[in-house]
């Protein structure tokens, strides 16, 4: 008796029991099955991700080897050897606007903070650098006007800025695009600006930066809850935000107020990052400066995502001094293990907020 296989429609039923476990939808309905191949016993399944950074990759993987394998099991066929090969496209939502002012960047994120000091741009650097680090096409906007960071944290010195037909060129370093005020004013000067002129400022360099085509564009902003935030929200379609907070009491007060500003502005609040965590000695041991975890009880209370931790580590001091983001990656594991935890839930909450608007597949929109 011929052996029986399974046939293309046997996989499929098999993927429409599989649900992405961050989308909460089955990955036929969420179009994520993009190729079936069948050869003999052999069995390949194409799946495009929403993110590169995705997060629950192995748990679909598994899923989808153990929902096909019942499959087989249901229908009587031989026991199938299955391959599945991922592929990642992020998209948009059916609602983003199609006045949109940068029609090739799928999402704008914006990065906050209640107060200074709590290491918003340190977030903001290694978030872009992470997701490109994961596939995804990034860029940063150094927003914050007042106290620019990204040419030290970038190590932009040594380069000079370019303008195309009357277009900033984003300096394009450690895989990504990056544009800042720091390089377009004296280093020594003081930055000082009225509520006008600020507006000005992140606006041109917001709209008359030659972004290109990117999947995430990061913008790191000033601190607290002024002017260019709400110049940002009113600006741009925000797919999110970001905010960014140190355990103690004292930071977790002014966070609220930041998290309070964006829902007031209607932009959707992604969750919050604790930085500073905690800090590891050389004897290993681990020493909760900042009272770890007050981050993530302020996230809960306010019935926010919680993004993770970053710890006070020596390698991230340096690297940031020395602008070299890409050697976070490469020194002590805990540091990039948190890093890239951090990267991969922000790269889910759009994830998910974009599925609650409606998903779509990107196109592009070029005006000249």
């Amino acid at each position: 008796m011929a052996e029986l296989h399974l046939t293309s429609s046997d996989i499929r039923d098999a993927l429409r029991t599989v649900k992405d476990p961050d989308l909460g939808k089955d990955l036929v309905t969420l179009n994520m099955v993009k190729d079936v191949r069948i050869v003999g016993s052999a069995v390949t399944v194409g799946i495009e991700l929403t993110t590169p950074a995705c997060p629950m990759k192995d748990v679909i993987r598994k899923d989808i080897e153990r929902a096909i394998a019942e499959q087989a099991k249901r229908v009587g066929a031989s026991a199938p050897k299955i391959t599945v090969e991922f592929t990642a496209q992020v998209r948009v939502a059916a609602t983003k606007s199609a006045s949109n002012p940068l029609p090739q960047v799928k999402h704008v994120i914006a990065v906050g903070a209640g107060k200074g000091g709590v290491g918003k741009s340190t977030v903001s650097v290694n978030l872009a650098v992470g997701l490109a680090r994961m596939g995804a096409r990034v860029g940063l906007l150094d927003g914050d006007i007042y106290g620019p960071s990204a040419p030290t944290m970038l190590g932009l010195d040594e380069l000079t800025g370019a303008i195309r037909n009357e277009m900033l060129i984003p300096f394009e370093v450690h895989g990504i695009r990056a544009i800042t005020i720091g390089k377009l004013v004296d280093p020594d000067k003081a930055l000082i600006w009225r509520g006008p002129m600020a507006h000005g400022a992140f606006k041109q360099l917001a709209l008359q930066t030659e972004w290109g085509e990117l999947d995430y564009l990061i913008v790191d902003l000033p601190p607290g809850t002024g002017d260019v935030p709400l110049t940002l929200a009113q600006l741009l379609p925000l797919s999110g935000a970001v905010v960014v907070c140190t355990p103690q009491r004292v930071a977790q007060d002014d966070a609220r107020r930041a998290v309070r500003m964006f829902q007031q502005l209607g932009v959707h609040v992604l969750g919050v990052v604790e930085n500073m965590s905690y800090f590891v000695g050389d004897d290993g041991k681990t020493y909760d400066i900042f009272g770890r975890g007050g981050a993530e009880i302020m996230a809960r209370t306010m019935n926010l995502p919680y993004l993770g931790a970053i710890p006070i580590h020596m390698d991230l001091r340096r690297n940031s001094d020395e602008g070299t983001p890409l050697k976070n990656w490469q020194g002590n594991p805990t540091l990039a293990s948190e890093l890239d935890g951090v990267c991969s839930r922000v790269a889910s909450q759009i994830s998910i907020a974009t599925i609650q608007g409606g998903l779509i597949q990107p196109t592009l929109s070029v005006t000249g």
